[in-house]
């Protein structure tokens, strides 16, 4: 009978923790969007076709999910943006995976009044 129990609340533990893990980052308007300012001092690709961005005297990374499918050019990106101040804007969003909050979801992307990358809500 105990082991039935314990792996009924294993199963139920595993659901509820698969649906925080598996929520999706959500897409939000301009007035919605936190802001973070910095300059570039990095670009790189990461996870799978991820593109990641450094700024200066920042412990936050930063990311355009699937961004390389989206179109964007490491290369390019990097010619126009390292050295650059940038203005980035990305939901507020937290998941156990990110549990220090220190990987943020790019939703735009823009500097010198010129968007390099925009999926916020119209």
């Amino acid at each position: 009978m105990k082991s039935k129990l314990f792996i009924g609340l294993s199963f139920i533990f595993l659901c509820v923790v698969a649906m925080i893990v598996a929520r999706p980052v959500p897409i939000v308007s301009e007035s919605e969007a936190l802001i973070e300012e910095g300059i570039v001092t990095n670009i790189y690709e990461g996870g799978v076709k991820d593109i990641v961005f450094k700024l200066e005297n920042n412990d936050k990374i930063f990311y355009i999910n699937r961004g390389l499918e989206q179109g964007l050019d490491i290369a390019s990106l990097k010619e126009k943006l390292i050295g650059k101040n940038v203005i980035f804007k990305y939901p507020k969003h937290w998941t156990p995976l990110d549990w220090d909050n220190t990987t943020k979801h790019i939703s735009k992307v823009q500097t010198n009044n010129e968007v390099i990358f925009n999926e916020l809500k119209k």
